[in-house]
C-alpha cells in the first residue's frame, strides 16, 4: 500500500537527466515479444535448409546403425557413448545453423530496440532480487497480470494454429509415415513453414503493441514527483537561497571596488538624491573621460560622500546624470554624444581651478 501514494505522487515527466541515469544503469525499454517474435522469423528462415540437411543427416545416421548393427548392442558402456556420438554429430550439424541464425537475430533485435552498452549496474548483486516480497508483487501485481494475459493469449493462438493445421492436413501427415526416411522432413518442412508463418501474421498486432507500451510503461516508471524535480533543479543549478547569496556578496565585492575609484575621480555628476556618475579625466589625455563608478540612490549617496571627503567636485544635472547613468558602463568612456555637455561643465571647472584642463576630443 506504501508504493501506491508514492506513484500518485509521481506526476511529473522524467528529466533528461533522470533518462540519461537510467540509460547509463541499464534501465532501457525492452520488449519481450519483439525478441520471441524475432525467434519465430529465425526458425522460419531456418525450416527449410535445415529440413534438407535434417534429411540427409538423417538418412546417413539411419544407413550407419542398420549397416553397423552390431556395434549399438548397448551391452557395454563403450558401445552407448558410440551411439550418443554418432547422434550426436548429426545432431550437431543440423542444429549449429538455426543456432546461429538464432543468436543473430536476438543481438539485431536487441540492438535496434537499444544500443548496445556494458553495463556493470545490471550485473551488481542486488538484495531487492532475493526479497519475496518484491518477487510476490512482480508475480501477481499490475504487470503481473499483463504478462499472464498476454501468455494466456499467445497460447492461444499457437494452439488454434496448430489444431487447424493437424485438422486440415492430417491425410498428408499419416502419408508421410509411407515415404523415405530421407523425404520424411522436407514433407514436413512445408507444413510446419506454413504453422510459423500463421503463428507470426497473428501475433504481429501483439508484437507491435507491446513494444510500444514497453515504452510507455517505461516512461511512467520513471516519473518524477515535484520535490524530486525541485531536489535535481537544486542539484544542476545551485540552491535558489545559496545561489542568490553567492550573486549578493559577488555585487557588494564588485561595489565595494568601484567605490574605491571615486577618490580618483575628476568629477561627479548628480541628481540631487537618485543618481550618481563619476567621471575621471586626465589633462592632456586625447581619450574621453571615463566612468569609473556610478550608483543609484544609497549608492549614489556614498558616491557623493566619498567625492566630497576627497574634494571632489560635485556638479548637480539631473538629466545628463540620469543619461550617464543608463547610457554607459562602468569602467567605459563616454560616446561622443555626450562631449559638448560634459565639456561645459570641464570649462567651468577650468575656470574656478587654478590647474588647467585639457579640452574634450571633438565628437560627432
Amino acid at each position: 500500500m506504501a508504493e501506491q501514494p508514492d506513484k500518485e505522487s509521481k506526476t511529473e515527466e522524467a528529466t533528461p537527466r533522470r533518462i540519461e541515469d537510467a540509460i547509463q544503469k541499464g534501465n532501457t525499454p525492452v520488449s519481450r515479444e519483439v525478441a520471441q517474435f524475432a525467434s519465430i522469423l529465425a526458425i522460419a528462415a531456418c525450416v527449410p535448409i535445415v529440413a534438407h540437411a535434417f534429411g540427409a543427416n538423417l538418412l546417413a545416421s539411419l544407413t550407419a546403425l542398420l549397416e553397423r548393427p552390431y556395434d549399438f548392442r548397448l551391452s557395454a558402456g563403450a558401445d552407448a557413448v558410440l551411439l550418443l556420438a554418432t547422434v550426436g554429430s548429426a545432431a550437431t550439424a543440423v542444429l549449429a545453423l538455426p543456432l546461429a541464425v538464432l543468436m543473430i537475430f536476438g543481438i539485431a533485435v536487441s540492438v535496434l530496440q537499444n544500443p548496445l552498452r556494458m553495463v556493470g549496474e545490471r550485473i551488481k548483486p542486488q538484495a531487492s532480487r532475493l526479497s519475496p516480497t518484491k518477487g510476490f508483487t512482480r508475480i501477481f501485481g499490475t504487470q503481473g497480470r499483463v504478462e499472464f494475459l498476454k501468455s494466456c493469449f499467445k497460447l492461444t493462438i499457437l494452439s488454434t494454429c496448430a489444431i487447424y493445421f493437424l485438422l486440415k492436413h492430417k491425410s498428408d501427415l499419416v502419408n508421410a509415415i509411407l515415404l523415405e526416411p530421407a523425404a520424411l522432413p522436407q514433407a514436413l518442412a512445408g507444413q510446419m513453414l506454413n504453422v510459423l508463418i500463421a503463428v507470426g501474421i497473428s501475433l504481429a498486432g501483439i508484437v507491435a503493441a507491446d513494444l510500444v507500451w514497453s515504452r510507455i510503461k517505461w516512461r511512467m516508471d520513471l516519473r518524477m514527483s515535484k520535490q524530486e524535480v525541485k531536489d535535481e533543479h537544486k542539484q544542476n543549478e545551485g540552491d535558489p537561497l545559496v545561489r542568490a547569496k553567492r550573486l549578493s556578496l559577488a555585487r557588494d565585492r564588485a561595489r565595494r571596488r568601484m567605490l574605491t575609484a571615486v577618490p580618483k575621480a575628476t568629477l561627479v555628476i548628480a541628481n540631487p538624491t537618485h543618481y550618481a556618475v563619476a567621471l575621471r579625466y586626465i589633462s592632456g589625455d586625447s581619450g574621453a573621460p571615463m566612468v569609473v563608478a556610478k550608483g543609484l540612490d544609497n549608492i549614489a549617496l556614498k558616491i557623493r560622500e566619498i567625492a566630497e571627503a576627497n574634494d571632489i567636485p560635485v556638479i548637480e544635472d539631473k538629466a545628463l546624470a540620469r543619461s550617464l547613468y543608463a547610457a554607459v558602463s562602468l569602467d567605459r568612456p563616454i560616446p561622443p554624444e555626450f562631449y559638448k555637455a560634459v565639456a561645459e561643465i570641464i570649462l567651468y571647472l577650468m575656470s574656478r581651478s587654478a590647474a588647467p584642463i585639457a579640452p574634450l576630443p571633438r565628437g560627432a
